[in-house]
């Protein structure tokens, strides 16, 4: 799988299309977790983190045409059909039949949500940080279905699956990388 656009190119371009600072916040976080599974499973980082970082390019600007916008958007760009089959493919089930099939893009499916959950865990911590953020605590608000609603959490659950990862061995290797980054 490869790129032909630079973090940089893909950062300008995520700012031309997002102008609220949680979209933009989002790209970077699951930007970072990305590259941190890349590290740790031995796969291209640069790769890996430019999806993340445009996985949501067409959210804010075009909500019900998520995944299906961002593919229009990125091929009149230019960029590489890996890079716009990993991006859409997230919405697998969702709002497009793109099955995610790479390694990579089953990582994306899978932390694109939970990076929300635990994020949305976090800051109702006292300490409003990742670093003492436990397995359980996050299990408990995970089981919460009010909480972070948002967050699909069979979106989640899928993509542990699709992975062949427990769900309790996901959020562990997510909040790993998430504190390699957040405070």
């Amino acid at each position: 799988m490869q790129t032909n656009i630079t973090r940089e190119e893909a950062w300008t371009l995520l700012n031309e299309y997002n102008k609220e600072e949680f979209h933009i916040e989002h790209g970077e976080i699951v930007e970072k977790t990305m590259r941190y599974f890349a590290k740790e499973m031995g796969h291209d980082e640069e790769f890996w983190g430019i999806v993340g970082l445009l996985h949501d390019l067409d959210f804010e600007l075009y909500p019900d045409e998520h995944c299906t916008k961002c593919q229009e958007i990125m091929r009149e760009k230019g960029i590489s059909d890996d890079v716009i089959h990993a991006c859409a493919s997230h919405g697998y089930g969702i709002t497009v039949d793109i099955k995610p099939e790479h390694e990579m893009e089953k990582v994306l499916y899978a932390v694109d949500e939970l990076t929300g959950l635990i994020g949305a865990v976090a800051i109702m911590r006292p300490s409003k940080s990742v670093q003492d953020l436990e397995l359980k605590s996050v299990k408990k608000k995970f089981k919460t279905p009010k909480f972070a609603a948002g967050c699909s959490r069979e979106v989640i659950e899928q993509g542990a699956q699709m992975l062949g990862w427990e769900l309790d061995y996901l959020i562990e290797r997510t909040l790993d990388a998430l504190r390699t980054f957040r405070p």
